[in-house]
């Protein structure tokens, strides 16, 4: 029975925390960690103390890594493998609590700034891609050599783009090569023009041009990962409706229109949007410390649900999982303040209690001001939401008519209430009505979700209850009391 309900002790000091991934040979080391990049980065700066991010399927690496860096540069390692949030993101606050004066992340990174000031290298990988079937690829899908199209790649095979694009500019006129928007070194000069920053990418678009003018070639990806990854989710959500978008395995150079996959995405979002509007009570997670602006971004989405007539709750939960987020029942939607990719990671296999949001979904569910669907970005960074960013949408004043618009849910078919705070032109409400006795006007959605509940806990009964002498209790655990026997 014990097998059958519950685990033994033992298995707790058993668990595995992660798969720590395959081992690299030690040959590869400084090819794939680019070690001499990164001791030169060290040397320069003088740092001491530097602090190395692994994601987990980089741990088993960590220990040659920084044995080695050590003794090419003198300087003392800091591994840091657990991350709070999203391994995606630089941890300012972990290598702050080292002590470490400067820090190197390693893997996938989402490259958004840092909270604080802090010297920060990225080691982005580089996988192995064929360059000759990659380019048949491009041919079979763009046969016009006339037709507007960007590069694209995971962040592990943008250092092969260049070499692709030059295999394909005889032919193609209209090539326009991606790169990751890596922090510019100190001192450095920004180059004339300045390229466009959009997707974690700079594209270096010539004057005049616009990148909802481009196609997408994407290199990336696995044939035999089912999970769509979340830098190709934000490319597929934010990229211009009717250009088409191809992805291409590196490996072996199979293509794949995403259109379909395109739709399904955005339909789910706009699925998401029809939810927040519905929802009264609303879960801001905070996903994120160390990226920066995420304090006025904070403020923002709760100004945008007081403006909404919704409650919010902050919560700081880490890394959201079902269990977590089930021991708030009273929150309808929960809206994660993350970075971009964060915000579009896979969902756990078993589903979660409520949806999970992220902020730009929240806007336009709450601002009635907000461009309708079609017409407004998928935004997946919350920074282009605030003001200074070129598609800030401000609030409507309180007597705009925006908030007077009928508005009818698209999952229950119901008109929409008002906002709370709205006045009602109905001269019936002014009426006063007696109440038999009093009652609580305003309640906080938790008390009211309570009180909804046939069982509400424990209660103490006092005065209903006689009272009686102290009594034996049963022994043993929950499945095997002693007076149970072997039944």
């Amino acid at each position: 029975m014990e097998s059958t309900f519950s685990s033994p002790s033992e298995a707790a000091l058993q668990r595995e925390a992660g798969a720590p991934g395959l081992l690299t040979p030690p040959e590869d080391l400084d090819r794939v960690y680019e070690l001499e990049r990164v001791a030169g980065f060290v040397r320069d700066l003088g740092c001491q103390r530097v602090a190395l991010q692994f994601p987990d399927q980089l741990l088993g690496d960590a220990g040659a890594v920084a044995a080695r860096l050590e003794g090419t540069t003198g300087s003392k390692m800091f591994i840091l493998g657990d991350t709070a949030y999203g391994s995606c993101c630089v941890d300012v606050l972990g290598a702050e609590q080292a002590g470490a004066q400067a820090l190197v992340h390693f893997g996938p990174a989402c490259l958004s700034p840092p909270a604080r000031p802090l010297p920060v290298a990225f080691v982005l990988g580089q996988r192995p891609v064929h360059l000759e079937l990659c380019a048949k690829a491009f041919e079979a899908e763009n046969p016009d050599p006339k037709a507007p199209v960007v590069l694209l790649s995971e962040p592990a095979c943008a250092h092969a783009l260049e070499a692709l694009a030059t295999l394909l500019r005889p032919r193609y006129l209209d090539l326009l090569v991606s790169s990751p928007a890596l922090p510019l070194p100190a001192g450095s000069c920004s180059p004339e023009p300045e390229p466009l920053e959009r997707f974690g990418r700079r594209f270096p678009l010539a004057p005049g041009r616009c990148l909802e003018e481009y196609g997408a070639f994407y290199v990336g990806g696995s044939e035999a990962s089912a999970d769509l990854d979340p830098d190709l989710s934000r490319l597929l959500l934010g990229w211009a409706p009717g250009q088409p978008f191809f992805t291409c395995c590196p490996d072996t150079g199979q293509t794949q229109d995403e259109g379909v996959r395109a739709g399904r995405l955005k339909a789910r979002r706009h699925y998401l949007v029809e939810r927040a509007r519905d929802a009264r009570v609303v879960g801001l997670l905070a996903g994120t410390l160390g990226v920066a602006r995420h304090r006025e971004a904070l403020a923002h989405l709760r100004n945008l649900t007081r403006a909404a007539g919704k409650r919010s709750y902050v919560l700081a939960l880490g890394r959201p999982t079902p269990p977590k987020l089930a021991n708030f029942p009273e929150v309808d939607v929960f809206v994660l303040l993350a970075c971009p990719l964060g915000a579009l990671a896979p969902q756990p296999p078993g589903g979660l209690f409520r949806p999970i949001l992220a902020p730009c979904e929240l806007e336009a569910a709450c601002n009635p001001a907000w461009p309708p669907s079609g017409l407004a970005p998928y935004l997946t960074h919350y920074a282009d939401l605030l003001p200074g960013s070129p598609f800030h949408v401000p609030l409507p004043p309180p007597d705009s008519e925006l908030w007077d618009t009928p508005d009818v849910s698209l999952i229950t078919g119901e008109l929409r209430p008002p906002p709370a705070w709205k006045p009602s032109n109905d001269p019936g409400c002014l009426d006063l009505n007696l109440r038999p006795q009093l009652e609580l006007a305003e309640s906080s959605p938790a008390a009211l979700f309570l009180s909804s509940r046939s069982w509400r806990g424990l209660e103490p009964r006092l005065g209903q209850t006689p009272v009686t002498g102290a009594v034996s209790g049963r022994r043993g655990i929950a499945i095997a009391y002693e007076d149970e026997g072997n039944s």
